[in-house]
């Protein structure tokens, strides 16, 4: 009767500590839901546009100069490859976690000779021995494995942080070398302005000479040059600062680094269009590592809650002494132990409740930063789809300015040569133009850094893939509807 009720008792126990295992693991907590997921983006590319952006998208720009610095950036900008090894320290801090799945064993040798005094004499004795011990936990609660999860899933987001750090600097590569060369593009503009400006005055002179004009205008005149030659150093000033910050991206010294190309000509701005606003949450790193922060925080909140579970360890022990080498290995000098130790707390303070509380309130935190960060996709990608459709009709209409005011300059500089238009005329339709010109400059470079922010706001090429990564779905499955006509679900 008494091994009966043993029996059940042990059947009761393994049980409980099953079931006690089975009930800590919960399901994540959902990130988002079918309303924050637009059916489709509300701005539209132009039509033959390319659908999602390749993982090599600066080369559809069409400079061969900006692929060879987003290549180089790639391999030598500092923060990624400060990401990279970020990535490694996450990778070891996942094996060291893991490492507690497995026993622990451990292999001593030991020597000694002693010396004890016996009737007035020394008598030395030798001892030698060898153990080999084990120990491992035993995981009932999961504990273990709740933070193995945490672990991979930090590796996983690490990884995603890399690519983002990647994105990010490819964009900054790109825009700044747009940089460079739309300032120097305006500075041919200011310096094309300031020769003008040169050439009015030589009139301007000729005529004070000969009593057509006043001083006045003359003294008006060599302002205005002043002021427009005033202005190439500030562009000068602003076009080291770009190349300086591009040589840095590049993981270069600003000294000695320069640019081949002089001007904007020959950029042409490349058109992209997105897929579905749902598979952009798996286009973009920085949403896929705020998954998995979330699910890392999900790992910790049940190892938390195992730390109330007792901890059981097991141990074992062997090994062989003797006090000469060569009868260590003799049958009769073998010794063993086992034993196992359970520990429970009993009072801590509030501690474990407290880390328990912290770990759901992180992992609260992080479900909004996830759905912060699904958000924030969604409204870069219309920001970015409308700031490019815009600067293209402010592009279009700017031109047309610009080939009016040059129009308008052209006859008034001729009117005022021949005397029939006044210098106030000439002024005016000189700062027209070169007003038009440098704004037409600062547009395109806008439009084409617009097209970037599109490209990294549609993840760069870059996809989720689990290859080499813990399995498991989205935070938060979503139900699209690809047909709006129809209810979601409907076939």
């Amino acid at each position: 009767m008494n091994l009966i009720r043993a029996s059940h008792l042990k059947l009761a126990v393994s049980v409980l500590a099953l079931a006690t295992a089975g009930c800590i693991s919960t399901p994540p907590p959902a990130g988002l839901t079918p309303a924050d997921v637009p059916a489709q983006f509300e701005s539209k590319a132009p039509a033959g546009s390319q659908v999602w952006p390749s993982a090599d998208w600066w080369q559809n720009f069409g400079s061969s100069e900006l692929t060879q610095f987003e290549q180089t950036g790639q391999t030598e900008n500092l923060d990624i490859v400060a990401a990279a090894a970020r990535v490694l320290q996450a990778q070891a801090q996942a094996g060291i976690t893991s490492s507690q799945l497995f026993p622990n064993v451990s292999l001593g040798a030991s020597a000694r000779r002693q010396g004890t005094p016996i009737a007035g004499t020394t008598v030395t004795s030798d001892s030698f021995g060898i153990t080999a011990d084990a120990s491992y936990q035993l995981d009932l609660f999961g504990r273990i494995r709740a933070d193995v999860r945490a672990s991979q899933e930090q590796l996983r987001g690490s990884r995603y942080a890399q690519q983002t750090v990647m994105l990010t600097t490819e964009a900054a590569i790109a825009n700044t070398y747009l940089d460079v060369l739309a300032l120097r593009e305006r500075l041919a503009i200011a310096h094309k302005n300031v020769d003008a400006a040169e050439r009015i005055l030589a009139i301007t002179q000729a005529k004070v000479t000969n009593g057509v004009s006043s001083n006045l205008d003359l003294a008006q005149q060599r302002a205005q040059l002043e002021g427009e030659q005033a202005q190439i150093p500030v562009l000068e000033q602003q076009e080291r600062e770009a190349r300086y910050a591009l040589a840095v991206l590049l993981g270069r010294v600003p000294e000695g680094f320069d640019v081949s190309a002089r001007s904007l000509d020959g950029i042409a701005p490349p058109v992209v269009a997105p897929g579905l606003p749902s598979e952009l949450l798996r286009r973009r790193p920085d949403v896929a590592q705020a998954e998995a922060g979330l699910y890392a925080a999900h790992a910790n909140v049940d190892a938390a809650r195992a730390a109330f579970f007792p901890s059981i360890s097991l141990t074992g022990s062997g090994g062989v002494a003797s006090g000469a080498i060569g009868s260590l290995f003799s049958g009769g000098n073998f010794a063993w132990s086992i034993g196992a130790s359970l520990l429970q707390t009993i009072f801590d303070g509030g501690l474990l409740s407290s880390q328990s509380d912290f770990a759901k309130a992180k992992q609260t935190e992080l479900v909004a930063t996830y759905r912060q960060s699904a958000l924030n996709a969604f409204s870069d990608v219309e920001s970015a789809l409308g700031e490019t459709s815009s600067l293209a009709e402010q592009e279009r209409l700017k031109t047309a300015q610009v080939a009016d005011a040059q129009e308008a300059f052209r006859i008034a500089e001729l009117q005022y040569r021949e005397g029939v238009a006044d210098l106030l005329l000439v002024l005016q339709t000189q700062q027209t133009l070169f007003t038009a010109q440098d704004q037409l400059v600062q547009i395109r470079l806008a439009r084409l850094e617009a097209v970037v922010g599109l490209y990294q706001a549609l993840g760069g090429g870059w996809v989720e893939t689990q290859t080499g990564l813990p399995d498991g779905p989205p935070v938060a499955p979503i139900q699209t509807n690809p047909n709006p006509e129809k209810p979601a679900g409907e076939k």
